[in-house]
């Protein structure tokens, strides 16, 4: 075991010197740890969605292409840090060593647990991709992982399957920074709210304005909003692209009479959104971008243009209980819970 290493991973970082492992282009992932590091037997990956979806199209859908082009990133990256979306996902799997400086000395080895980092700043070890899901972007893999003394993680729960609790964990930021912003009287409009961020989201929005105020699910997938509407999450459900900004506009438009959102969630997973979204939102208003498809220079730039003064947010994703809370919405909503399970718990042996 090596020696105490510097708190944030600078100590993995192999170029460009002086930065953090995130912005990093490549870190060193030997699987030997520093006194204060964690190292995981790595089990699954999970890619977030803009990064699959990136992958996904590039590979023509095809699923040994995606998994070959990801054992070449991780390789050339000592991460699954992808180099045009710029985003990674997370992974579970066993605790394997526990540094002798590690901040947790409640954690032994044999614990399973998910990391609550992106898998852009996790040096990561590579031995086998064995299994990959094309509906979902879950991985089985074989490999290692280290974890910083300043990452944090979870225990993974008893009472559901591990590629549900990891699918909720992969996007528990979405809903706790919804559960934070959204107000009771608020009108709350989800873009993306078939998915799994934003079905969480949707959940949360739901539960704090579902009452007083006025929540509205927008969705490209047909089937997908026929499952919303079934869940009763949502005071309208409209299908339509996300990423055309004036049949956005209108549509909240005629649903608010002409007052839009007081908060929009973006969890949309495709480029293109970031207009749409902050035209239907009220002047004043909020607009948090959870999708890392997301081009942040486009949504400044694009707020200029048309002349609109909204508050915009990067979704965080670090909030102080979005673990507990992602898992526990699963828990008190059954009709999330299961589709959570048809979607994921399966796909994967």
């Amino acid at each position: 075991m090596r020696k105490e290493g510097h708190h944030y991973g600078l100590h993995r970082v192999v170029e460009p010197a002086g930065v953090l492992p995130q912005p990093a282009w490549k870190l060193d992932a030997t699987p030997e740890i520093w006194e204060n590091e964690l190292l995981i037997d790595v089990e699954r990956l999970n890619i977030d969605s803009a990064s699959f979806q990136q992958l996904k199209t590039e590979a023509e859908g095809d699923p040994e292409r995606i998994k070959r082009r990801i054992v070449e990133i991780v390789k050339e990256r000592g991460k699954m840090h992808n180099p045009v979306t710029g985003s990674g996902g997370m992974l579970i799997g066993t605790v394997a060593e526990v540094g002798s400086a590690f901040p947790d000395h409640t954690l032994a080895p044999g614990a399973k647990i998910a990391s609550l980092v992106s898998l852009t700043l996790t040096p990561l070890w590579l031995e086998d991709v064995r299994e990959l899901s094309l509906e979902t972007g879950q991985l089985k893999v074989t490999g290692k992982a280290v974890l910083f003394a300043s990452a944090p993680y979870a225990v993974l729960p008893s009472d559901m399957p591990e590629p549900v609790a990891l699918a909720a964990l992969d996007v528990c930021g979405a809903p706790a920074q919804t559960a934070r912003l959204v107000q009771p009287t608020d009108t709350v409009v989800i873009m993306g709210a078939g998915g799994k961020s934003g079905l969480l989201s949707l959940y949360q929005a739901w539960k704090k304005a579902g009452q007083q105020g006025c929540v509205i699910a927008l969705e490209a997938n047909p089937e997908a909003c026929r499952r919303i509407e079934a869940m009763g999450l949502a005071h309208h459900v409209v299908c339509l692209d996300a990423t055309d900004p004036l049949q956005v506009l209108e549509t909240v438009s005629t649903l608010t009479r002409g007052r839009l959102a007081d908060v929009t969630i973006n969890c949309v997973n495709v480029p293109r959104s970031e207009l749409p979204a902050i035209l239907a939102t009220q002047e004043g208003g909020v607009v948090v971008f959870f999708s890392m498809a997301v081009q942040f220079t486009t949504a400044a730039l694009g707020a200029e243009g048309v002349g609109k003064d909204v508050q915009m947010m990067i979704g965080n994703g670090y909030v102080p209980g979005h673990a507990a809370l992602a898992l526990e919405s699963l828990r008190e909503c059954p009709a999330l819970y299961d589709w959570f399970c048809q979607r994921f718990s399966s796909q994967i042996g």
